[in-house]
Formats: C-alpha cells, sequence, structure tokens
C-alpha cells in the first residue's frame, strides 16, 4: 500500500498462503521502530499502515492501562494493540489520516479502513479467481497478472463534465475506490474466496 505521492524512505514485505501484503513507507513518527509490515506479540496480526493517527499516544496510552506491552513508539503498532482489543470498533477512536490492512494469520481474515473524510485513497479489486487486490494507487495493481486492464467507458463523460470520476467507480473495469462513508471499512475471508463484506462502524 504504497504512499502515491511522498517519497519512500522504507519498504517490506510478506507473504503467506492466500496474503502478500507489501508496504512502501514514508517514515514519521519512530523511523526504526515503524518498519511494516508490523507483528503483534505472537505474530498472529499483520499490518500494513499509510498515514498518521493524530491521538496515537492517547490511544497508546489507554491500550496501555488495559494491559497491552508496546515495543515501539509508532503509531502503527496503536493499530494492532487497537484491533486485539476493540476489533473493529477500533474506528471510531482514530482520528487522523490513514488507510490500513490488516491480516489476520489465524482465522484467514483480512481487514482494511481508511480516514473517514478518506483523505488516504484505497483502491480495490476482485479478480475472476476471487484474489482481492487493494491499494493506494490503481498502478499497483498493473503488475498482477490477474489484473484485467479493461477501460470503464462509463467514467468518461462525467469525467469530462465534472473533471473527476464521482462515486466510487473508476476508469478501470472493476476497480473501486473507498467511498465517502464515514469510517469506513471492508473485511474479507480467504475461505470465501475473498468475497468483500462490507462493514461501517
Amino acid at each position: 500500500m504504497p504512499s502515491p505521492t511522498a517519497a519512500p524512505t522504507g519498504q517490506g514485505q510478506f507473504i503467506e498462503g492466500p496474503a502478500a501484503l507489501g508496504q512502501r513507507r514514508l517514515s514519521i513518527i519512530d523511523l526504526e521502530g515503524g518498519k511494516q509490515p508490523m507483528f503483534n506479540e505472537d505474530q498472529n496480526l499483520a499490518v500494513i499502515f499509510n498515514g498518521e493517527i493524530y491521538n496515537f499516544q492517547e490511544l497508546t496510552a489507554e491500550l496501555m492501562r488495559a494491559g497491552h506491552t508496546f515495543a515501539t513508539r509508532s503509531d502503527t503498532e496503536v493499530l494492532l494493540h487497537g484491533y486485539e482489543q476493540w476489533g473493529k470498533e477500533m474506528l471510531q477512536k482514530l482520528r487522523g489520516m490513514f488507510t490500513f490492512a490488516i491480516w489476520d494469520r489465524k482465522n484467514e481474515t483480512l481487514f482494511c479502513a481508511r480516514d473517514h473524510f478518506g483523505i488516504k485513497p484505497f483502491y480495490y479489486y476482485q479478480n475472476d479467481a476471487g484474489e482481492l487486490l487493494f491499494g493506494s494507487e490503481i498502478k499497483s495493481f498493473l503488475a498482477h497478472p490477474g489484473f484485467k486492464k479493461e477501460l470503464n467507458e462509463e467514467q468518461l463523460p462525467l469525467y469530462l463534465s465534472y473533471q473527476y470520476s464521482p462515486g466510487e467507480d473508476t476508469f478501470f473495469k472493476g476497480v473501486k475506490k473507498a467511498d465517502a462513508r464515514p469510517l469506513a471499512g471492508m473485511e474479507s475471508r480467504a475461505a470465501d474466496g475473498a468475497a468483500l463484506l462490507a462493514a461501517q462502524v
């Protein structure tokens, strides 16, 4: 999930079974400790994250009071412990601009979310094989052999009229952008063939 405009200062990847996570990071908070993908203590959860959680120090303190132990000073780690503590309800507590994906290795479940203003972009695509591709840029899909590069002609008149594509559709058929619903998140299970289960919390 690369940042679309910033020059990355680090990158990492995780590939296991049905999941592959990759991230190019512009380091802002805890440059060394915030390397991604980041895992929780028992290695059951992996997260990739683009953005900044403004209230991460407040959430860190709350999670520490609940018994969580932090290994870094990174806002990325707040997402792992927050998901452990609150699940999807964590989105109601986050303040900032962000997109992230959390892979639950034990349950083979992927949870993706972005900030409620949609400041950080999030695109997703499900191919004919049931694979779910997601990222901060559509061009990250182009290297995948299961991605069909088909023009969505219905978007052309909309773009010519408004100078942007309203709604969730894009110029590529099947590629969706996360819409402007407040606190939008989605969940996908590997056992369901990566079928999307939209969740608004």
